[in-house]
C-alpha cells in the first residue's frame, strides 16, 4: 500500500502546479506539465538554445481573482503568471538577441497557443557555448519536461472516451464531454475518475469536474469553454439548482495559428 501511495504522490508531483487558463469566469485549469511541454516545443524553434528547466507559477505581488466555479484541489487562483526558464545558449549570435527571442517566444506561445495570462518571463543562462551543439534545438522540447509513463502510454494509444466503467449521470456527462470537438479523450491523472459530480442540497446545486486531453489542431481554452457549456447544459437536466463545471486539461498538442508573427511549435 505504501508503494501505491508513493506512486500516486510521484504522479501528482510530475503534473506540477495546476495553472489557471483564461480568466476567472473560464473555469479552466491546465497542468504545469502539459503547459511546459507545449512551451518546450515552441522554444525548440529558437536557434542555439537548449532549455535546462522551465517552471510556471503565479506572478509575485500580482493580484489574483476568485474563480467563478469551484477549482480542482490545490489549483492556483486566476491571475497573472510568470515563466522561469534556465537554458544553455550559443555565442554564435549575441546573447541579448537570444534572450529576447526566447522570452518573446515563450510569452507568445503561453498566451496564443494555450491562453495563459502570463506577464513576465525570467531568463537565466546556465552555460555559454562557443559552437552550437549538434542537435541542440531538437533536444529542447524533449528535455523541458518528460511526460509520465501513463501520459506517454495514453498518447501512443488510440483515442478513447474512457467511459466504459462509468454509470448513470457520470457516464452521460462523460459521453457529452468526449463528444465535444477537440477532446482527444478523458483522463484520470489525479487518482480518480475523469468526471466527478457533487450534489448539494442547501442550496441545491451541482458541480462537475472534467479532466481531459486536447487533440492536435485545437486551442485548449476554446475546447474547454465548449466542454463546460455542453456539460453544464446536460448536468442541469435533472436538478432543481444550477450546475457549474470546471475543466482540467492534462495534455495538449498545442494549437498554433498559421501566421508569420505567431510562434510555431515543433511537431509532436
Amino acid at each position: 500500500m505504501t508503494e501505491t501511495w508513493t506512486q500516486a504522490v510521484r504522479r501528482q508531483l510530475d503534473l506540477g502546479r495546476l495553472l489557471p487558463l483564461g480568466g476567472p469566469h473560464d473555469g479552466t485549469w491546465i497542468t504545469e506539465q502539459a503547459a511546459v511541454q507545449a512551451l518546450g516545443r515552441a522554444a525548440a524553434e529558437v536557434p542555439g538554445v537548449r532549455l535546462e528547466s522551465l517552471r510556471i507559477g503565479s506572478a509575485p505581488l500580482q493580484p489574483v481573482s476568485e474563480p467563478a466555479v469551484r477549482p480542482p484541489a490545490s489549483a492556483l487562483p486566476p491571475g497573472p503568471l510568470t515563466i522561469e526558464a534556465a537554458f544553455t545558449a550559443s555565442l554564435v549570435r549575441p546573447l541579448p538577441e537570444t534572450v529576447d527571442e526566447l522570452r518573446s517566444t515563450l510569452l507568445g506561445a503561453a498566451t496564443e497557443q494555450l491562453g495563459l495570462a502570463t506577464v513576465t518571463a525570467d531568463m537565466r543562462v546556465t552555460d555559454l557555448r562557443e559552437v552550437p551543439e549538434a542537435g541542440i534545438t531538437s533536444r529542447t522540447a524533449a528535455t523541458a519536461m518528460r511526460p509520465t509513463p501513463e501520459a506517454a502510454a495514453a498518447r501512443s494509444s488510440p483515442p478513447m472516451t474512457g467511459t466504459g466503467s462509468m454509470r448513470g449521470l457520470v457516464r452521460e456527462l462523460a459521453d457529452v464531454a468526449t463528444g465535444v470537438t477537440g477532446v482527444a479523450r478523458l483522463t484520470a491523472v489525479l487518482g480518480s475518475r475523469p468526471v466527478r459530480v457533487e450534489d448539494h442540497d442547501d442550496p441545491p446545486d451541482r458541480h462537475v469536474e472534467v479532466h481531459l486531453a486536447v487533440g492536435p489542431g485545437h486551442h485548449p481554452l476554446k475546447v474547454a469553454r465548449a466542454v463546460r457549456e455542453a456539460v453544464a447544459e446536460a448536468a442541469t437536466a435533472d436538478t432543481p439548482g444550477p450546475a457549474t463545471v470546471a475543466v482540467l486539461i492534462t495534455e495538449t498538442a498545442a494549437w498554433r495559428r498559421t501566421s508569420p508573427a505567431t510562434v510555431t511549435s515543433a511537431p509532436q
